[in-house]
């Protein structure tokens, strides 16, 4: 449920129907829906009748774990971020669209799986932030066609790659540089998102490692093609997610079991991550 509600927002926005298709939305109307989303959120959230099935979703899950009212409306706020165009000037500018928009997701998630502690909060975000790097790194053509950027602009520019010419094929060898050092960071984010496995059950661990596995491995995945990345779109094969399921399960049992017998590395510091969260 908490995920239908995810999902229709960001095909509200998109003008998408289970993120695919594209509906041409001008600046006026994705405001518009915007500003619905909002006040359909918020009246969900305040136990106010709600129609939409996605709205009635998200307030019975967040009534039932007691999701803060402020994550879901932090999740709208980074949909307002593309509606507005924002500009990410640098790695932290990406960062806090990453957080807003899938960070913030995995928040709500350890609510779901029964944990709120600030520590393994952080680290759920860390997963999401993740997850959207990868997603930005794949996607990074079919977004700049659309008009978005996500890839730091400082970073670009000391490339020499204007942000209008992403995806030129004279610029392809340069921008594909540029996204593999952003899938360093993706890495590091996965890394630190994995110390927090073990504060899950062994189920909710194995669906969280499987799942930080896969996605991981759509970043291998783009790294395997180099600049030839985009020529179709990255994905993992079945045989591929079988392994991950496979390693999922060894990794949740590790972190359920061996990893709870010691105290967890500290998250290090030069991550970026949403001050007041944890």
């Amino acid at each position: 449920m908490l995920y239908a509600w995810c999902r229709y927002c960001d095909d509200r926005i998109d003008g998408q129907e289970m993120g695919f298709g594209r509906e041409n939305i001008g600046p006026a109307e994705a405001r518009a829906r915007l500003n619905e989303l909002r006040q359909q959120t918020s009246a969900a959230l305040r136990g106010e009748p709600v129609e939409h099935s996605a709205f009635q979703g998200l307030q019975r899950v967040a009534r039932r774990y007691r999701i803060p009212e402020r994550y879901p409306m932090e999740l709208i706020d980074g949909f307002a971020m593309d509606v507005e165009g924002r500009r990410y000037q640098s790695l932290e500018d990406t960062l806090v669209y990453c957080y807003h928009v899938a960070g913030v997701v995995g928040v709500m998630m350890a609510y779901v799986m029964g944990v709120q502690e600030p520590a393994v909060l952080g680290r759920a975000a860390d997963l999401g932030i993740a997850f959207q790097l990868t997603n930005i790194s794949r996607d990074v053509m079919d977004d700049a066609g659309n008009g978005r950027v996500y890839l730091p602009l400082d970073w670009l520019a000391a490339a020499n790659v204007p942000a209008a010419e992403v995806d030129y094929p004279k610029h392809r060898q340069t921008v594909y540089d540029v996204v593999e050092r952003l899938l360093d960071v993706a890495d590091r984010y996965y890394r630190s998102a994995n110390e927090g496995v073990r504060a899950l059950g062994f189920r909710a661990g194995w669906a969280v490692s499987t799942a930080s596995g896969v996605y991981g491995d759509i970043g291998a995945v783009v790294r395997e093609r180099g600049a030839a990345a985009w020529d179709q779109r990255a994905f993992v094969s079945t045989p591929r997610k079988m392994k991950w399921v496979m390693r999922g399960a060894g990794r949740a049992l590790t972190a359920v079991s061996l990893d709870r017998r010691r105290e967890a590395p500290p998250r290090s510091p030069d991550l970026w991550m949403k001050p007041d969260l944890c």
